[in-house]
């Protein structure tokens, strides 16, 4: 049995005050984006340890054991008694690019496994098991947009479809790591503090017609990561020269996708050098 874990972007972000435990308060809108990896996993008898990993496409770094589909297959072997299970992953989509691949695949990993092994989870069940591989990771059980508040594990119902929409995705060489990207990010409390200028939220801001995102949906990492970074600022001046409509780092980069009114064939020809995708959103 096999899925295509699909990838997601962020529409807005907007770090809202540091925490006491040295977390970020945060708003974003997280929507799910048609580009995947492909997960399969059968019985395999003839194994005498639980699993085998093959992993094909995109390179991840670190062990197998680290790998969050491998995680999310033991944490369920031991409540559940599972078999010795071969898993396959090819990668497409990239790491490190704020896409939430990762997560993605763990949690289309759970709802396999569930399916194949019919252990009748339901999405409550399923959502709750996965906090701990990722505040993000719930959001791929439903795969609905969403609205997301505190670590981003706080998630609640929005009234926003991008259906129809053309969406091109760039993710240069260059990663941005997370803390890297926070380093960087001055809250907007503090902003406030002495700006005394308040800014629209991102659940009121993506309530605005399309068009006028480009003036009020804020990415608070932007700043400092295209300081950093001049080539990430310079695709998302690009995809405005191509006629998006709006443009926006995905979370804290190092991706960057583009809104359009019509499709976009050559996006690979004029970004050579980067990953590319272009696709229609649902």
């Amino acid at each position: 049995m096999y899925c295509l874990p699909n990838a997601k972007i962020n529409i807005g972000l907007r770090i809202v005050a540091q925490r006491p435990d040295g977390y970020h308060d945060l708003q974003t809108v997280f929507y799910p984006l048609p580009l995947t990896d492909s997960l399969e996993v059968k019985k395999a008898h003839h194994l005498h340890q639980p699993y085998e990993f093959i992993l094909s496409g995109t390179p991840i770094s670190g062990t197998n054991d680290r790998n969050l589909v491998v995680r999310v297959f033991l944490s369920l072997r031991e409540e559940f008694q599972l078999p010795p299970t071969s898993i396959f992953l090819s990668k497409r989509i990239p790491v490190g690019a704020g896409l939430g691949g990762g997560s993605s695949d763990a949690a289309f990993m759970m709802k396999l496994l569930n399916d194949y092994y019919r252990l009748g989870l339901t999405d409550d069940d399923m959502e709750q098991r996965l906090t701990v591989f990722g505040a993000d990771c719930p959001f791929f059980v439903r795969n609905t947009a969403v609205y997301a508040e505190g670590i981003g594990n706080e998630f609640s119902p929005v009234s926003l479809s991008l259906k129809g929409v053309y969406v091109v995705l760039v993710k240069p060489s260059v990663s941005v790591s997370t803390a890297e990207a926070y380093a960087g990010v001055v809250p907007q409390a503090d902003t406030l503090a002495y700006t005394h200028t308040p800014v629209m939220d991102t659940l009121a801001a993506i309530k605005q017609p399309l068009e006028q995102w480009r003036d009020v949906v804020v990415n608070d990492f932007e700043p400092s990561v295209f300081a950093r970074y001049p080539e990430i600022a310079a695709i998302k001046q690009t995809l405005y020269d191509m006629g998006a409509v709006y443009a926006s780092m995905s979370g804290s980069g190092s991706a960057v996708y583009g809104l359009f009114s019509r499709p976009i064939d050559n996006a690979a020809t004029i970004f050579p050098d980067c990953f590319t995708f272009a696709g229609q959103l649902r």
